[in-house]
């Protein structure tokens, strides 16, 4: 069983592949059809080499038929959303995360993906965009973007921006609390967009992409896409805290059980 869309979700199907044991891939038929992204390679050859494909949504079925896989389809949901029903409430009971958050309202922020922190005209733009939010930002930095922007002589910008709060990577359950108690996320993350539309989060994505594999949140008003121009992305950003909208009260990504529909097609399968 591999899930994602990972280095690691393809060596390890590939190394399956060799010694003919049978793969299950989990988030099956996600496709962003954007080609710079790693993930893109790594999801297709995988959703290709598997045998049993657990796909989240009916879109990534239709994909996955349109490419002719090999394997037998299943739609599940998907488990992310199991994991914030089940660890939301752990979360608000261990976590003290937000004592460290010195705003009452607040933009959440992550930064990570190659393709955009590596590009030193996307991450200036990053930096701009913090710096300008109409709403203080918590950015838990990643270790690939701060290294960045030591290499590019911008984390002394980023560090001294009063209205940002720059955090080490997080654990789980501290950046479930901070997407809960968040006004809007602002993400390159892919995972992110399915988490903020659990119905016990339930906030307004914009992902600095120029693609997004969730199209499923952005057709169910949850996300927009907005790029990674600093002047589009602020407008979207003023837009967003100034509109009011009612999000749709259920995910279109399931309903939290998709890790027991994947057990029981398993144990059916295998019987």
């Amino acid at each position: 069983m591999v899930e994602g869309d990972t280095n690691t979700v393809l060596s390890t199907a590939l190394a399956a592949n060799k010694r003919v044991i049978p793969i299950g891939h989990v988030e099956a038929g996600l496709r962003s059809f954007d080609l710079r992204m790693p993930e893109e390679h790594n999801r297709r050859l995988t959703d290709h080499l598997s045998e049993y494909l657990f796909a989240p949504t009916k879109r990534a079925e239709a994909n996955l038929i349109k490419e002719n896989v090999w394997g037998k389809i299943f739609i599940t949901g998907n488990t992310a959303i199991d994991a914030v029903v089940e660890h939301l409430p752990i979360a608000e009971k261990k976590s003290t995360i937000m004592k460290n958050v010195p705003f009452k309202q607040f933009v959440l922020a992550t930064a990570h993906r190659a393709e955009n922190v590596d590009n030193t005209e996307v991450l200036e733009s990053f930096v701009e965009v913090f710096s300008k939010s109409p709403l203080p930002v918590v950015y838990p930095m990643h270790p690939r973007t701060k290294k960045r922007l030591q290499e590019n002589n911008m984390l002394s910008k980023m560090e001294a921006l009063k209205n940002v709060l720059i955090l080490p990577p997080l654990g789980y359950l501290d950046f479930l609390l901070l997407m809960r108690n968040c006004c809007l996320i602002l993400t390159d993350s892919g995972g992110i967009q399915e988490e903020a539309t659990a119905p016990a989060i339930r906030k307004r994505v914009l992902v600095i992409r120029l693609s997004t594999e969730r199209q499923e949140a952005v057709e169910s008003g949850f996300a927009k896409i907005v790029g990674t121009n600093n002047s589009t992305i602020l407008s979207a950003l003023k837009e967003a805290i100034n509109k009011e909208e009612v999000l749709p009260s259920v995910s279109p990504f399931g309903d939290g059980t998709a890790a027991q529909k994947t057990v029981e097609i398993i144990k059916k399968n295998f019987s």
